[in-house]
């Protein structure tokens, strides 16, 4: 029995002349939308999810979807979804704008690290609220001790509209899955959008832990540094040989289907 498969209806709209791939791409993509509606993870109509756009068509893969600037999670449609080339060139008939902010950090891990299929970036309370702290993420409960070698950090130098900000931004993520923008957010990327996803889905639960203890107004108990290692090591849900995510996100999407399926369209 092999690793679990992304299991999901890509429905029958797929545009004449679109090839395949593209459209399985876009209907995942806004499936993903619609999962991040429904767990709070949403911020008006800002913040961004990105997939690289397979196929033989798309540059060397230099081309991704984006949302459309203008429209919530809950409404975005996979033939609503902006495809976009490295520079921020729409490449897709569109009604819709793409938000500027959202072209610098989605570009420049796009751009540099070729395994980067999929990057997520939230503002979501509680991650927003560990960005802001001197610390960070703290070391101290079962979710964070997940994630020990493999979050970064990025000081914040303002709305990210500056491309010159692209290269700094790249080089503190220094290769790692999860990058805590500081005053700003939480940032995650994967080889896949089931493994971006958990990689996001883990430090937002860590933040939302480490939140609610500080509030309890006593000390956080430190794990050691040996049982974090252990922890980490045997997490099986970001390695690819155990479907990296995608378990996960299959429960998610048969929760949107019966919501409202028409991301599809």
């Amino acid at each position: 029995m092999g690793a679990p498969k992304l299991a999901i209806d890509y429905g029958a709209a797929m545009p004449t002349g679109m090839a395949r791939e593209e459209w399985e791409a876009r209907v995942e993509l806004a499936a993903c939308y619609r999962v991040f509606a429904h767990l709070g993870w949403t911020e008006m109509i800002y913040n961004h999810i990105t997939l690289r756009v397979p196929g033989p068509d798309t540059d060397g893969g230099r081309h991704f979807l984006i949302n459309p600037f203008g429209l919530h999670y809950t409404e975005v449609t996979a033939s609503d979804l902006v495809k976009i080339d490295l520079d921020g060139h729409i490449l897709s008939d569109s009604r819709w704008p793409i938000n500027p902010a959202g072209l610098a950090p989605h570009a420049t891990i796009h751009r540099n690290i070729a395994t980067a299929h999929c990057v997520m970036h939230t503002h979501t309370t509680a991650g927003l609220a560990v960005a802001c702290t001197r610390g960070g993420l703290s070391m101290t409960n079962f979710y964070a001790a997940q994630l020990y070698g493999k979050v970064a950090y990025h000081e914040f130098e303002g709305i990210t509209v500056n491309p010159e900000e692209g290269p700094r931004m790249l080089k503190s993520l220094g290769g790692k899955p999860i990058l805590i923008l500081r005053n700003h957010g939480l940032l995650a990327w994967g080889e896949t959008l089931p493994q971006a996803f958990a990689h996001l889905w883990t430090v937002q639960r860590a933040c939302e832990i480490q939140v609610a203890a500080q509030g309890l107004q006593d000390e956080l108990i430190e794990i050691p540094r040996p049982v974090l290692e252990q922890c980490t090591r045997v997490s099986l849900q970001f390695d690819p040989k155990y479907g990296a995510g995608v378990d996960m996100f299959n429960a998610l999407i048969r929760q949107i289907d019966r919501i409202d399926p028409s991301y599809k369209s």
